[in-house]
């Protein structure tokens, strides 16, 4: 069931079979930010640019999200679906679940046009910069509300803390989902990471790094803008150092039918990632060393892509993120 259609359902419904099903719309929500995020970081030619490390955060964030989407899923007697034709995200499309229709995501280079989509994708509901008035759908953050109010009312003992993954000494922060308590301090994270809080565009209200640790919107926001967001009195804005934008490989928007021959390599990593994704949660005790270990070659074959023309001109290759077909 799509998040909208969840969404519409009274909170009375929301019982563990509506949870269930949100939380695997979580898993294909998280899913599909990542490969655009990915495009774009990539396609920055200077890795020691200020704003590939604004990216690679971001992305390494939404990382965590998802993780500790499928843990919540498996905590509470759910397996989720990482590597099925159906959780797989499309390119271009939209965003799973009804989520901001309109919106198409493509896959592409970084650019100023990626970039309004994105802060498009992690506007807020509300904060010191953008607020939403009269949305006739979910947001992310109004549905991740409506996830945590439904985790509040199973009856003891739902959570169960099984199939649990964690990380360890990594940029990736996971944790075990084993109480109420664990699942309200992932959510808190996953929407403060995103959208800050009602008051701040700070990600972690908590972190001493202070604007230094943005949410998501806010990030983009600033590659946008080309300055840092700095307070200003009682308001903030985007008049701190300057953020140059990056010198980019020119990869074109990928088509819809993608790059069967070109992207092939890069598809079959991608697809053994998600396969070890998906063995990790349904083993009892699964473990993510073998995904992290294939996911760190994924970056040198879509930047091999990016540096390829396409033969009618209009940019090079790129990664597609294609589900190989028999996963």
């Amino acid at each position: 069931m799509k998040i909208l259609e969840l969404m519409q359902l009274p909170p009375d419904d929301h019982d563990l079979a509506w949870l269930q099903q949100a939380l695997q719309a979580a898993v294909e929500l998280e899913m599909a930010t990542i490969p655009p995020y990915l495009c774009a970081m990539w396609s920055v030619k200077d890795p020691d640019s200020p704003v590939f490390s604004l990216i690679r955060n971001i992305v390494l964030e939404e990382m965590s999200h998802l993780g500790l989407a499928c843990n919540m899923l498996t905590s509470i007697g759910g397996t989720p679906a990482i590597n099925t034709p159906a959780a797989v995200p499309q390119y271009p499309g939209g965003l799973p679940g009804g989520v901001h229709p309109g919106l198409t995501i493509q896959l592409a280079g970084l650019s100023c046009e990626a970039l309004e989509t994105f802060m498009q994708v992690e506007l807020p509901e509300s904060g010191p910069i953008a607020f939403h008035q009269g949305m006739t759908f979910p947001t992310i953050g109004a549905f991740y509300d409506a996830v945590l109010a439904a985790f509040g009312n199973l009856p003891a003992g739902t959570i169960t803390g099984q199939r649990q993954l964690s990380l360890s000494d990594s940029p990736v922060d996971l944790f075990a989902i084993e109480s109420l308590a664990d699942a309200e301090k992932a959510i808190t994270t996953i929407k403060q990471q995103g959208e800050g809080t009602s008051t701040s565009p700070v990600g972690d209200p908590g972190d001493p790094a202070g604007t230094d640790n943005l949410a998501h919107y806010y990030k983009f926001a600033e590659i946008y803008h080309g300055h840092k967001l700095i307070p200003v009195g009682a308001r903030f804005k985007f008049e701190g150092d300057a953020i140059p934008f990056p010198d980019v490989f020119p990869m074109a928007p990928v088509p819809p039918e993608g790059y069967p021959v070109e992207s092939k390599d890069f598809d079959t990593t991608y697809t053994s990632v998600l396969d070890k994704l998906q063995a990790a949660w349904k083993t009892p005790a699964g473990k993510l060393g073998p995904a992290v270990g294939a996911m760190f070659t994924l970056g040198d074959l879509a930047v091999q892509l990016m540096q390829q023309p396409r033969p009618d001109g209009t940019g090079n290759f790129g990664p597609d993120f294609k589900l190989v077909s028999g996963s």
